[in-house]
């Protein structure tokens, strides 16, 4: 029986993943194998010696200390791309609510008052004051073209925007999944200099931060937007209020609200909206659990911030081991060896690594005894061991 800790509200959709009879799931409980979260903050958490995986129902993964879990061996996943189409549609809408100043007018109409023949009135005599312009023709430049920034620059091109793009390291998959004229941005000053709306969907790292700043707004359009729809801190709140003040920038639409932008007559702040949809909870609850189950059935890899991607399918009458070490030399060997001075003879085995960290699935002939597995978790750099299927 696995046990899973629940630090937020999960959608039942995804813990309808865990067969109840053999997961046991709840929000409180001592030595989880597995604990699944989504905005909770882990880096001040203790966690028992027990846990084997965390996995973030979302994209970012900020609250979890992923460092310290890689030192113990342990993977942390997420579900990238599973609340891409809320994003999305998020950004279509921030940028049709700067383009015809939906939220001033807004503003503007439920302050009227008086009889309806006065309020019709000042309806045609105020309305010149929120004239907005039309999104075909316009230039959107979207830096990180992952899951949710390819979404964005597609559907822009279906609105008959121009699209360019920013991502030094985009995949293969992402980029057959985007559309053939989307151009690329050589550097983000080449793509804030060329567009009218800028959209970002990258993580929060120390490249990222204050990735638009004074001298970067400098360098915009006159009349531009700025949407952020991603992590707070990619954008310095301070420069761009300036330069919204100064004429700069037309608008600021962002989904991280503040004392200083949250009454800026030319800012749209949102509640974090960005992946509040029921799909996308769901969606994201759904990939992060058969993640966590992959990882403690099968020891496979997917999606994972500090791992590397490993599938093995099971051998027919094997039973499998999964040994997490540092990625040093002659691991496999001493493993191997291990497992030859007990025995037992391999069937299959895969190894992966990535940066520090490297994992190894072996399926083997026999199960394994307590102290051939005591064997290879005392081996020097051997993180973690299980015997998967032994029982």
């Amino acid at each position: 029986m696995y046990k899973i800790q629940t630090l937020n509200n999960i959608s039942v959709v995804g813990l309808d993943r865990l067969p109840r009879g053999n997961y046991e799931i709840a929000s409180e409980m001592s030595q989880p194998d597995a604990i699944l979260v989504r905005s909770a903050k882990m880096h001040d958490m203790v966690l028992p010696a027990s846990v084997k995986a965390i996995g973030r129902a979302g994209a970012g993964v900020n609250n979890i200390p992923v460092d310290a879990m890689t030192a113990a061996g342990i993977p942390v996943f997420n579900a990238p791309g599973a609340n891409a189409n809320a994003v999305k549609e998020l950004v279509v809408a921030g940028m049709l609510m700067a383009a015809r100043n939906i939220a001033q007018g807004w503003r503007f109409a439920t302050g009227l008052s008086g009889e309806d023949p006065a309020i019709s009135k000042e309806v045609e005599a105020g309305k010149k004051n929120f004239v907005g312009f039309e999104l075909p023709g316009r230039t959107l430049g979207v830096v990180g073209l992952g899951a949710i920034g390819v979404k964005v620059a597609n559907a822009a091109r279906a609105l008959g925007m121009n699209v360019i793009g920013y991502d030094p390291t985009i995949t293969v998959r992402a980029a057959w999944a985007l559309e053939a004229d989307v151009e690329q941005a050589l550097s983000v000053d080449d793509l804030v200099a060329r567009s009218d709306f800028i959209t970002f969907h990258v993580p929060l790292t120390d490249s990222t931060r204050n990735m638009i700043n004074a001298d970067r707004l400098r360098l915009m359009k006159q009349k531009s937007v700025l949407l952020n729809f991603a992590r707070n801190g990619i954008i310095d709140d301070e420069a761009a209020v300036a330069a919204l003040d100064s004429g700069q920038l037309y608008a600021y639409v962002c989904d991280f609200p503040s004392n200083l932008l949250k009454d800026h007559p030319r800012v749209i702040t949102l509640p974090h909206l960005g992946a509040s949809t029921s799909e996308a909870e769901e969606n994201c609850a759904v990939m992060v659990a058969d993640q966590i189950r992959d990882w403690l059935e099968n020891g496979n890899v997917t999606n994972s911030v500090n791992f590397p991607e490993i599938n093995l399918p099971r051998a027919e009458g094997g039973y499998r081991l999964a040994v997490v070490n540092s990625n040093v030399p002659n691991m496999l060997g001493q493993v191997s060896t291990d497992l030859a001075e007990a025995g037992l003879n391999i069937i299959d085995m895969l190894n992966k690594s990535r940066g520090d960290i490297a994992v190894t699935l072996i399926d083997v002939d026999n199960p394994p005894s307590d102290e051939a597995v005591k064997c290879i978790d005392n081996i020097d750099g051997v993180l973690s061991v299980r015997c998967l299927g032994c029982e």
